[in-house]
C-alpha cells in the first residue's frame, strides 16, 4: 500500500470522517462503518484532503485533463481544494466546475458554477463516496450535456467495495461498464481493514475482532467479488 494511502486512512479517522458502529445508509443498508466527508471542516483538513485527491488522480489518470467536476453539494469543495492542490503539487492549472441543484436565472445563470465545460474538454469527476453508483445517473448527463466532452474517470475517496444498482457487480466496476470510464478510489475498505484491524490508534483499537466480524458479515451480504483499487 502506498504511503499516502496509509496516511489518508489515519487522516479520515483523525478528522472523525470514518466511523465504526451501527449506521443506516442512504441506500437503506445497515452498515458497521460510515464515511462522512462533511466532517472535513477546517482549512488544514481541506488542504490535506485536496492533496490526497490530487495524488490519487495523478496516479490513476495522469494530468491530461482540463476540468474537475464535483457534483453538488459535497463535490463542490472537493473540486475546489483538489484543483488548488493539483496546481501546487504538479504545476498544472485545472479548472473546477460544479452543478447547482436549482437553475439560476439571473447574474451567473445556468445550472453550472465555476468554469463552464466546453467542447473538447477532458473531465475528471470527483465525489466523496459511491455506495451504489446511483449518483452517476444524474451527474453524467449533466456533464455530457455541456458539449463534446470526454470523461476521463471518476475519483472517490473510499471504495466501499459493495455491489451497485444491479446487485451483481461492484459499484465502481458497474459505473465503468455503464458509462465507459474508469472509476477509482484513494483507498478501499480492504485497505482500511488492513491498516486498522487489531492495531491501536490514539489509544484505541478501531477495528477489533467484533467489528471485523460485523464487517465480514456485511460483505457476505453486500460485497462484490471483483473490486477496483
Amino acid at each position: 500500500m502506498e504511503n499516502y494511502k496509509k496516511e489518508f486512512i489515519e487522516f479520515m479517522v483523525d478528522s472523525n470522517v470514518l466511523k465504526f458502529g451501527d449506521f443506516t445508509l442512504k441506500s437503506g443498508r445497515k452498515s458497521p462503518f460510515f464515511m462522512n466527508a462533511g466532517a472535513y471542516v477546517t482549512g488544514s483538513q481541506l488542504k490535506r484532503l485536496g492533496e490526497y485527491y490530487a495524488k490519487a488522480i495523478h496516479d490513476n489518470f495522469g494530468d491530461d485533463f482540463d476540468v474537475l467536476f464535483g457534483p453538488a453539494y459535497k463535490g463542490i469543495p472537493l473540486s475546489v481544494v483538489t484543483a488548488v492542490a493539483y496546481s501546487e503539487l504538479y504545476g498544472k492549472e485545472i479548472r473546477y466546475c460544479s452543478n447547482r441543484k436549482e437553475i439560476k436565472d439571473h447574474g451567473d445563470t445556468g445550472v453550472l458554477l465555476g468554469s463552464k465545460i466546453k467542447d473538447g474538454d477532458r473531465v475528471v469527476m470527483i465525489e466523496d463516496v459511491t455506495t451504489s453508483g446511483k449518483s452517476m445517473e444524474e451527474t453524467v448527463p449533466i456533464v455530457k450535456a455541456c458539449g463534446d466532452v470526454k470523461i476521463i474517470g471518476l475519483m472517490v475517496s473510499l471504495n466501499r467495495m459493495e455491489v451497485g444498482l444491479s446487485g451483481k457487480k461492484a459499484a465502481l466496476d458497474e459505473i465503468t461498464e455503464t458509462y465507459g470510464f474508469p472509476a477509482r478510489a484513494i483507498v478501499t475498505m480492504e485497505d482500511v481493514t488492513e491498516a486498522l484491524y487489531n492495531k491501536e490508534w490514539n489509544g484505541k483499537v478501531l477495528i477489533d475482532d467484533e467489528i471485523k466480524a460485523r464487517i465480514d458479515a456485511y460483505y457476505e451480504q453486500y460485497g462484490a467479488k471483483k473490486q477496483n483499487n
